[in-house]
């Protein structure tokens, strides 16, 4: 195996001190020109690479960003990292990705893994099951901030950023009642998460004040092939629905298959609205309606808290991003 190339050894080839080195790696400017030419003529002809984790350890700050999510294989959360990335990049730092499975014991574990890294910050979206946000408060006392996304804990002290939950629910159901459907299926998932109890409540709040000769089921969908399994059900029955609600693109993809198999007619025989970050609606014809949540400006957002936090901000912020309508033919 080739040797490492360390400060120290250019520093012995060149008979100079390993700190004129450093700083002639750096343009500094009490180095000579000359002085910085021949170190970074050495430097670059051994390859020499400036080691990361020992600069972390001096400076404190890895210049890397520590994102810790449940998963990374939906649209929502690819949307939020590369927007991320891309204003990461901007600022000089890169991102450490991080999956915990929806489980709390290795979303703790993965904190600690930043916080032993020295990450210059963690970007938090917590499982369905985080209760104690202990760990993460204490890394405030080693100036490593947290910024919440999209699922953020109940604790009201800490930086949040959030998808517009309740504002996205309300158009799609106002949006519902202006059409005039009279049997509306609202299909939400897992019923034991904040954001399916959020949706849930401001689904039935603004439909419960539309006209009274409306009415609507609502029924629990966990996964895609479920949401397929449940609108499959439901259209045999005598009086099947006129309209679907989904709460998320896992659901309205599942919905979308049983209407391709069953060749359900759109909108004539059944229409659809979704809330949705954009990449989904797009992919049929017609284009499904949605109300937006975008995990593209999310990200944006976040990454500026982010910053303002870096900066020495001793306030703690929840910024919600707002929703708006996006239009498409299935309504």
């Amino acid at each position: 195996m080739k040797p490492t190339v360390t400060l120290k050894k250019i520093a012995e080839m060149l008979h100079m001190s390993i700190a004129t080195v450093s700083r002639a790696l750096k343009d500094h400017p009490d180095i000579s020109a000359e002085t910085r030419r021949k170190v970074q003529e050495l430097a670059g002809t051994l390859d020499y690479i400036p080691n990361a984790y020992a600069i972390s350890l001096r400076t404190n700050n890895s210049k890397e960003f520590g994102v810790i999510m449940p998963s990374i294989s939906n649209s929502f959360y690819q949307s939020f990292i590369g927007s991320l990335e891309e204003e990461a990049r901007r600022y000089g730092y890169s991102l450490v990705i991080l999956q915990s499975g929806d489980d709390p014991a290795i979303e703790l574990e993965n904190i600690r893994k930043c916080k032993n890294a020295r990450m210059s910050g963690i970007f938090l979206s917590v499982t369905s099951a985080t209760d104690d946000i202990s760990e993460v408060l204490k890394l405030d006392k080693l100036n490593i901030p947290t910024v919440f996304f999209d699922k953020v804990p109940a604790y009201a002290a800490c930086n949040k950023v959030c998808t517009a939950d309740v504002r996205a629910t309300q158009l799609a159901a106002e949006l519902l009642l202006s059409k005039n459907k009279k049997r509306v299926l609202a299909m939400f998932g897992n019923p034991s998460l904040s954001i399916t109890q959020i949706r849930l409540n401001a689904f039935e709040e603004a439909m419960q004040n539309g006209k009274a000769n409306k009415s609507y089921t609502i029924v629990y969908a966990h996964s895609t092939p479920d949401a397929a399994a449940r609108l499959s059900d439901a259209m045999g029955k005598k009086q099947p629905p006129d309209a679907v609600f989904c709460m998320s693109d896992e659901i309205l993809m599942g919905v979308m298959k049983t209407v391709q198999t069953l060749k359900i007619e759109i909108p004539q025989k059944l229409g659809i609205v979704a809330i949705s970050d954009g990449f989904i609606p797009q992919l049929y014809y017609p284009e499904i309606t949605y109300a937006e949540t975008s995990g593209f400006k999310l990200g944006k957002l976040a990454f500026s808290r982010m910053m303002t936090c870096i900066a020495g901000t001793p306030f703690v912020q929840t910024i919600v991003d707002d929703s708006v309508m996006v239009y498409g033919g299935s309504l």
